[in-house]
């Protein structure tokens, strides 16, 4: 593990939650990058050997001031804004609180007094901003371009990867739950695979003990329509195998109810797979309908349906927006454009 001496830390982003999620991603593709221009670590219990890293227990214990005085502390949850507040007014240690807000609601009364007493607020998109009750700078996520991006023999990755070599493959990645619309994924599907032969669909991720039996449920749909050779399911994989199973995909489809901001999408895109997504989230700022992808209604199954059946019927046209929703990415949606952005927000703080 990659530890950190918390003497020379001007910066500090928390992370308390063990099981992975979209936050955690964010932290592990932030900090490692972040930390070439200023000096900044994760708190957390569990993250891969490149984050510049402490124990949260360390936290306790540090010294009051950073190098240059106050230290950022950028936290993403409500927990590590308590912790925050604790640290400062309790502990006595010198802080800048920085919140970064995903949410798609109006928060809770908790939430909201805790929001009151950040130094500094950022939005991931200019939605989220939209529910807040203070001015907050909107800086979307980005994505690692060279990461995530197009492989140049498709065939050959996928028998790598144990997936039909041949024909269109569709993907759905992520946690597996109703407010994730896998449902509707499967759904479309089985309609997706009966009007076109050529369609294969991977959906992959983890389903918590409290949705197995809705993930059995989607099992069973699939085997009862006949198509469990070509509607596959899979457990989440390692981070690190991730991006190549996006870019076995030709298409994407994020058929979600309820999202913070949603990474998928642009994950997909940067590798080369127009997205059908829905109206949650920061979708609808990420896709461009027509040229990149589509946008649908939530829970709207007829839309999602005919959106995937029609992308998939005109191969030369999903090749074209292939093309575009790449150069989307690689334009608008770069993971430094977004380290830098919230650098800028450090310093300001820092500078107070």
């Amino acid at each position: 593990m990659h530890t950190t001496d918390l003497r020379q830390i001007e910066v500090i982003a928390p992370n308390f939650k063990k099981r992975y999620s979209g936050v955690t991603s964010t932290v592990i593709r932030l900090v490692p990058l972040q930390a070439r221009h200023i000096a900044i670590c994760a708190a957390a219990p569990d993250l891969p050997p490149e984050v510049p890293q402490v124990k949260p227990s360390a936290l306790w214990t540090m010294s009051r001031s950073g190098p240059s005085g106050a230290r950022v502390w950028h936290a993403r949850r409500n927990n590590e804004m308590v912790a925050g507040l604790a640290l400062k007014y309790i502990l006595g240690k010198k802080l800048k609180l920085l919140f970064t807000s995903a949410a798609q609601r109006r928060h809770t009364g908790f939430t909201r007094w805790l929001i009151r007493r950040m130094d500094a607020l950022i939005a991931t998109s200019a939605k989220s901003a939209s529910y807040l009750e203070r001015e907050a700078t909107v800086i979307r996520h980005g994505i690692d371009c060279e990461l995530f991006c197009p492989v140049a023999d498709r065939a050959a990755l996928r028998a790598e990867l144990d997936l039909p070599p041949d024909g269109l493959l569709v993907g759905c990645f992520g946690r597996i739950r109703p407010q994730k619309g896998n449902d509707l994924f499967v759904k479309a599907m089985i309609a997706a695979c009966r009007a076109n032969p050529k369609v294969h669909a991977l959906m992959m991720g983890r389903a918590t003990a409290d949705n197995a039996e809705f993930l059995q449920g989607l099992r069973d749909e699939v085997t009862a329509a006949g198509l469990a050779d070509r509607i596959l399911f899979r457990d989440e994989v390692p981070v690190a195998e991730v991006p190549r199973h996006f870019q076995a995909l030709d298409l994407y489809v994020a058929p979600q109810r309820w999202e913070g901001f949603g990474l998928t999408p642009l994950e997909a895109m940067a590798c080369g797979a127009p997205a059908v997504a829905t109206r949650v989230g920061a979708f609808e700022e990420l896709v461009r309908p027509g040229q990149t992808g589509t946008l649908c209604e939530i829970g709207d199954l007829s839309q999602i349906t005919a959106d995937i059946i029609s992308c998939l019927s005109d191969e030369a046209k999903l090749h074209e927006m292939a093309q575009a929703a790449r150069d989307h990415v690689t334009a608008n949606f770069r993971l430094e454009g977004e380290a830098q952005a919230i650098i800028a927000i450090y310093r300001g703080l820092l500078s107070r």
